[in-house]
């Protein structure tokens, strides 16, 4: 089983978001499965964070930040798009990865169809804009707020089944600034695979600039 264990997340944040580069992300919705490989990634930490939603502690919001690891927290984010985040840190401690840009493996009609929805445009989307960013992902993978608070593997849900899958490791992974903050942007907090042509779009960090994007 290639699955990766609930230790795999009990870990420091930081050190669990580089880690998720190269690993399969999977997501099967009722009769619909896809999967594509992570490619950029963001630490969020807790009370020495003030870009992080557990800044403050436990509230409503951040308590699933908390623990156990392996679990699916997803908000809602500008009154538009959703982002997908997975739990780190033993219990307790508060930490979580959002993932921000994936490259399609598998599912790739379905989630041309997803992204398509309600734009304007009929000109097909390039495969490498699917997932380019975490908007996007989401949007792509089927990933709403009946996603959060799910944990990972098999669950009692049985039209909501998200996993990780070891894959093949990035030839290398770059740390930046985290992007689309304005608390703490200058922490080396997000990590790519600088060779992958899903990042996050139109942003100068996306090939390992470190300077933080304008």
């Amino acid at each position: 089983d290639l699955s990766l264990p609930r230790a795999f997340f009990a870990r420091p944040t930081p050190e669990v978001a580089r880690a998720l580069i190269g690993v399969q992300l999977w997501i099967s919705s009722g009769t619909e499965t896809v999967a594509g490989r992570v490619v950029e990634t963001e630490a969020y930490l807790g009370a020495d964070d003030p870009a992080s939603h557990a800044a403050a502690g436990v509230t409503p919001r951040s308590a699933i930040m908390f623990g156990p690891p392996g679990m699916v927290y997803v908000y809602f984010i500008y009154g538009v798009h959703h982002c997908l985040n997975l739990v780190t840190e033993p219990v307790g401690q508060a930490g979580a990865v959002l993932l921000r840009a994936l490259e399609p493996l598998v599912g790739c009609e379905v989630m041309a169809r997803r992204r398509a929805a309600g734009r304007s445009s009929d000109q097909a989307l390039p495969s490498p804009d699917l997932g380019s960013g975490p908007g996007k992902l989401c949007q792509a993978c089927g990933i709403d707020l009946a996603w959060n608070g799910l944990c990972l593997g098999p669950g009692s849900d049985p039209q909501r089944h998200i996993w990780c899958v070891r894959g093949a490791p990035a030839r290398r992974v770059v740390a930046t600034p985290r992007i689309g903050i304005k608390r703490a942007r200058d922490r080396l907090l997000r990590f790519i695979d600088p060779d992958s042509d899903c990042l996050t779009r139109n942003l100068t960090s996306t090939r390992g600039d470190t300077s933080v994007p304008r």
